[in-house]
């Protein structure tokens, strides 16, 4: 199997010990399931490691777009995880169920006003400027709290850089080339523009900088973090010479990759990190500079392997000399990956795991789009109705990119922790659909 919380008992899927077929019929389909332990065991792999490698006060920071709901964020604040937060939706769930905001950081390239506003009043700790405008926009607000007769304080910010890095992953999740949607690149002298201009802001802080490389990561690109922790650690240092601005804190972003078939490789993030480790005090040794604290953001790679999605199968479809369709009960509103990335997936019949796999067919989903398919040419016994259909590794962007497209309801997130389940996302319903029409 591709990960150690997948098994087979009596001829069914098990996952994180449990039946997942008895999840099925107890909580019906389309379901998403968690693996609470897996996810602790992630959180601790990180934070073990980074305190070895990179010091006592470095610490991994959940990207928390992969998924966010209440129990996430009550999680990482048991594991002592800061967080990386890209929208105000995320800081007000974050913030109901009680993270310590000063961990965590506020992404993103378009903040708004509002956006700026309320991270404030939550008591965000750090804002993750991508460019002038959005410094421009922090220090124009901050200074609106003084002219409001609020307490005037200075604001931590973080500036994103572009250290002009292509760790050839999928275009639509690299970020870290110069012409990237994101941060402000090295190359071109803009980002020295923006250390001059954040200097001029009266209520900014900068404590450091940020970049991150993109997504999918694996050790066979491993140099991909040491190139870039070599750029941003010579561009700090320049920048603490050239103008005195302080290096506190380098945020390499995450990206680390996970495995969702059997031809992805293995990745040691102990390792990685210990050999990333190594390279950044060899490097400020050299620059003559001191190591900052060093930040990490895992996303994917905390929550991926640590999710399940169950459906049941509907229709199975033979079109005699071409190719055969297995519909599920769901589909892109849940599990928009492949048709956004053609992202590859380990797809299971679970209810008869131990039978012959000698049917084909593309599994696809409900709505009314042709590229609505969850994963083409998967090969399994030959499915009936209402058999359960298990796509592996769902845990990140799954949930968190779900639609209501075709007015479908989104499923409920159901964690397992110490083989009991529990519910931390209800089902929608249908009244929860027309909620807020008017």
């Amino acid at each position: 199997m591709i990960c150690e919380n997948i098994g087979v008992k009596d001829n069914h899927l098990s996952f994180a010990g449990v039946d997942t077929v008895a999840l099925a019929e107890k909580y019906g389909t389309p379901l998403y399931i968690m693996d609470e332990d897996r996810i602790r065991h992630n959180c601790r792999a990180y934070m073990k490691a980074m305190k070895e490698h990179f010091g006592e006060n470095s610490f991994p920071a959940y990207a928390s777009k992969a998924a966010s709901f209440k129990r996430i964020y009550e999680i990482m604040k048991e594991e002592g995880m800061g967080i990386d937060l890209v929208s105000l939706g995320e800081i007000f769930t974050a913030h109901k169920a009680g993270f310590p905001m000063e961990k965590s950081f506020f992404h993103g390239n378009n903040k708004t006003f509002d956006d700026v506003d309320n991270a404030k009043a939550y008591g965000v700790g750090y804002f993750v400027a991508d460019n002038i405008s959005e410094l421009d926009l922090i220090g124009l607000r901050s200074r609106s709290d003084e002219q409001s007769g609020l307490p005037a304080k200075k604001q931590k910010v973080i500036l994103r850089l572009t250290p002009g890095i292509d760790p050839h992953t999928y275009d639509a999740v690299a970020t870290g080339k110069v012409d990237s949607k994101f941060g402000t690149a090295i190359e071109t002298g803009q980002a020295e523009q923006l250390v001059k201009k954040a200097l001029e802001k009266e209520y900014i802080d900068i404590v450091g900088y940020h970049c991150h490389v993109g997504s999918q990561v694996f050790d066979s690109e491993g140099d991909v973090y040491l190139n870039a922790a070599t750029i941003m650690l010579n561009f700090g240092a320049e920048m603490q010479k050239k103008y005195g601005v302080e290096f506190k804190v380098l945020n390499l972003g995450g990206g680390f990759g996970v495995r969702y078939t059997q031809d992805d490789p293995y990745l040691d993030i102990e390792a990685n990190i210990a050999k990333l480790g190594k390279h950044i005090k060899a490097t400020c040794k050299s620059l003559g500079i001191d190591v900052p604290q060093i930040i990490m953001e895992p996303g994917r790679s905390i929550v991926a392997d640590a999710g399940m999605t169950l459906y049941s199968a509907g229709t199975i479809k033979e079109i005699t000399g071409y190719k055969n369709y297995v519909s599920v009960d769901g589909g892109m509103t849940d599990n928009p990956r492949y048709a956004l990335y053609g992202s590859k997936y380990t797809v299971l019949l679970a209810n008869r795991m131990n039978e012959k796999a000698d049917f084909t067919a593309d599994v696809v989903g409900r709505c009314c789009e042709s590229g609505d398919i969850i994963q083409p040419s998967v090969t399994m016994p030959k499915p009936q109705r209402d058999d359960i259909i298990a796509v592996c590794t769902t845990g990140a962007y799954n949930y968190s990119m779900a639609s209501n497209y075709n007015r479908i309801p989104r499923p409920p997130v159901i964690m397992i922790k110490d083989g009991r389940d529990y519910v931390a996302v209800r089902r929608e319903s249908l009244e929860d659909l027309v909620r807020n029409d008017v």
